[in-house]
């Protein structure tokens, strides 16, 4: 098994286990694929964590499986990639990458899909594909200029250089950077206590900043009222709303 979904108090950790270094062949991305899917249909799931274990997040793609697709096989190949990827992304529900050892190539394009990324002190990340003659195949010039700017992305992607965890948080590819022993500890307490919060008020933010960010202003805020008003038909914005007035903020239980 390449990668594996485990469900413990409403966090389900999807985990890369193909060692040395999780190389992201072709069977990883399409379990990738399964696994996100999964994850977004089951109830007892609330939050995912994406983790590669305890020494490297996933060094990138599998070159040597690569190497042996000629154009016609990459053309066929090119749309499955950006799909497992793509389903990660649309997780309908919090996602934090807990990234350990390097995250590059294909590695760093699969932290780029989740909502936040803690890094281990000793982590590395990039995208070195220019290295190999190539760009980034599975969302990288896009998430990543998304993210941190197209300047600051151009650079990665036209270097193919690493860089150190403090740089990353500088430029705003991670969001925390912890002890190594730490990084799955205090992703796993992240994705937990979302777990607790009103399941369908979590999907509107995410659909609603996520989907606002592709298109403009107007639509965004289209997006924005449909989705707030449609929560008033839900149980959690009863509670949440009751328990405010009756117990003061951040007390309410959902559901």
């Amino acid at each position: 098994m390449t990668a594996t979904l485990e469900v413990s108090e409403g966090v389900g950790t999807l985990r890369l286990d193909r060692p040395p270094m999780n190389a992201l062949d072709s069977a990883t991305q399409d379990r990738l694929r399964e696994l996100a899917e999964e994850a977004g249909r089951r109830d007892d799931v609330r939050a995912v964590v994406l983790y590669g274990g305890e020494k490297v997040f996933a060094a990138g793609a599998d070159i040597k499986e690569m190497q042996a697709m000629d154009h016609a096989a990459m053309v066929s190949r090119a749309r499955a990639l950006q799909d497992s990827f793509t389903a990660v992304a649309r997780i309908p529900k919090p996602v934090v990458a807990a990234v350990t050892g390097y995250a590059l190539g294909g590695g760093c394009e699969l932290a780029l899909c989740a909502d936040i990324r803690i890094a281990a002190d000793n982590a590395k990340l990039g995208q070195p594909e220019i290295l190999l003659g190539l760009i980034p195949g599975a969302g990288g010039t896009q998430r990543l200029a998304r993210l941190v700017g197209p300047s600051r992305a151009k650079d990665l992607i036209f270097t193919g250089r690493m860089v150190r965890a403090e740089e990353a948080l500088a430029i705003g590819l991670v969001d925390r950077v912890v002890p190594a022993a730490e990084v799955y500890e205090q992703a796993h307490a992240w994705a937990a206590k979302l777990a607790q919060g009103p399941a369908i008020a979590l999907r509107a933010a995410k659909e609603a900043v996520d989907a606002g960010l592709e298109t403009d202003i107007d639509t965004g805020l289209t997006i924005e009222r449909n989705w707030f008003a449609g929560l008033f038909a839900t149980e959690d914005r009863e509670r949440g709303m009751r328990s405010f007035v009756e117990e003061g903020p951040g007390k309410a239980k959902f559901v």
